[in-house]
């Protein structure tokens, strides 16, 4: 029997024509529809950006070629018992290869805007040093690919892989990885700002430190103490900091810069007067490590008093550069987290959710579409942000194929209407949010989850690389042709 490895290196085999089938008959609709007058549409704003996001080790695959060095996630793959089945990134959706497919795929569901994220490892492949070539020209042709499909480049300079050389190094403990962050940001937007006008810094900071570092279920695998994670944490946020500075340094005049981040999504538990208030206070405090203290330049004196002795090092050159102002503010939203109000010192409480909450097939993935109206509407109020994209919303689903080659994922097209229905009424109460970002583009491998959860709207066949669209792109090309939701 082939193993998964082999298989798939089969698959390059096939002609890139083959792997996007013709659609089954139920679900070739037109792009555009008669509406009955009992359905109104909710309309989104004029030129607002409709598209999605990959990231670089969940999809590129080609780990080893071209000059690309190993990152901590090809580490932690490779170890036994880390991820799911032992699965790995090696391969992938071959996207380094099949990138042309994939601008396909984008261009039939009408994406006006793409995020993809750059290879720290495959520009740098020692993480300092000389950059790699031929790194740097796979995202030239991808950009360029794009922008031929007239499909706007956003780029994330971070996702997660960070160059094991580096990791050897210390990793996000040492500050000097910061630095080192900021240099590849600096060239990256040097070579691509030409045509790309939007970078994000890094994405989800609370997930690659808390994960990686706190509990060890991510690479690179660790459990530090409190105190020496809040110091990974503070790494992190200046990594951000020094990146805004050195994309502004570099990168050709109007680029914008800003980051992606997991951002707690306060939701007041009852919408009340007190309790929309507790989650004003708790978008401030829950955010106080990451998003907080970028936009304000300082940790809350709660942050540090929680911290007590284990609290960051940090000086004030730090907070200064941590608080480079930015243009816009990335959330990726997923999962509400209730707030109600409280008379404790902090004035809130959080609200554990019961194990009956309904959630997705990822265990963690719990079902709130409020989250995405009060996430930006409450950020926008606290921070006084004026450009916000929702750079990551989607689902899980145990997508199968049925016999008349389709997929009917009902579950996750129920998902988006209801998230993006919430979204319309943040947008039409003026919350400035320009665009959104599905998670994802394709089935992927979904880091220690390996490929056991899919989230994309185009169900990947790992072992052909083969493409079907989803009921949910249908979906989705129908959001996206009409700008509204009907």
């Amino acid at each position: 029997m082939l193993n998964r490895l082999t298989r798939r290196s089969f698959a390059r085999l096939a002609a890139a024509a083959a792997l996007t089938p013709a659609l089954p008959n139920a679900l070739a609709a037109p792009r555009e529809e008669n509406v009955s007058p009992a359905s109104p549409l909710l309309s989104f704003p004029r030129g607002f950006l409709w598209g999605s996001a990959t990231a670089s080790y969940q999809v590129e695959g080609a780990a080893k070629e071209d000059g690309r060095g190993p990152s901590i996630w090809d580490t932690f793959s490779h170890l036994r018992g880390n991820t799911k089945n032992g699965d790995t990134g090696d391969v992938a959706d071959d996207h380094y290869h099949l990138y042309k497919t994939d601008i396909a795929l984008m261009k039939d569901l009408g994406l006006k805007t793409y995020r993809f994220s750059t290879s720290w490892s495959r520009v740098f492949p020692n993480g300092t040093g000389t950059p790699n070539p031929k790194g740097l020209d796979f995202y030239n042709r991808l950009v360029d690919g794009l922008l031929a499909a007239g499909i706007q480049p956003y780029c994330t300079l971070f996702h997660w892989d960070l160059p094991q050389a580096l990791q050897d190094q210390g990793g996000w403990q040492s500050r000097d990885t910061a630095h080192a962050y900021a240099n590849y940001a600096g060239y990256v937007a040097q070579h691509l700002s030409d045509r790309v006008q939007h970078f994000m810094t890094l994405n989800e900071m609370r997930s690659f430190v808390d994960l990686g570092y706190g509990n060890g279920m991510h690479a690179p695998g660790l459990r530090l103490s409190r105190a020496d994670l809040n110091q990974v944490r503070h790494h992190a946020v200046l990594a951000h900091g020094l990146g805004v500075q050195a994309i502004r340094a570099n990168a050709r005049p109007g680029t914008k810069v800003g980051l992606a981040e997991n951002i707690t999504c306060t939701v007041p538990v009852i919408e009340t007067p007190e309790h929309v208030r507790a989650a004003h206070i708790a978008m401030r405090e829950e955010n106080a490590g990451y998003l907080t203290v970028i936009m304000e330049g300082k940790y809350t004196d709660l942050y540090l008093a929680r911290q007590g002795a284990d609290a960051p090092k940090f000086t004030p050159e730090d907070l200064k550069a941590i608080g480079s102002p930015i243009d816009f503010v990335g959330i990726n939203c997923y999962t509400p987290e209730y707030v109600r109000a409280s008379s404790a010192p902090a004035g809130y409480a959080m609200v554990p959710a019961p194990e009956s909450f309904p959630h997705m097939l990822s265990p963690w993935l719990r079902t709130g579409p409020e989250a995405l109206y009060w996430a930006p509407k409450i950020a926008a109020s606290v921070w006084n942000i004026k450009e916000i994209y929702i750079t990551e919303n989607g689902a899980s689903s145990s997508d199968t194929l049925t016999p008349d080659g389709a997929v009917y994922d009902t579950d996750r097209v129920m998902y988006l209407r209801n998230y993006l229905t919430q979204l319309h009424r943040a947008v039409s109460e003026g919350v400035p949010v320009r665009g959104y970002f599905l998670w994802s583009l394709l089935d992927n491998f979904e880091w220690a989850d390996g490929y056991a959860y899919r989230f994309g709207i185009h169900y990947v066949d790992f072992a052909t690389q083969k493409r079907t669209p989803k009921l949910s792109a249908h979906f989705y090309r129908q959001v996206i042709a009409r700008n509204a939701l009907a």
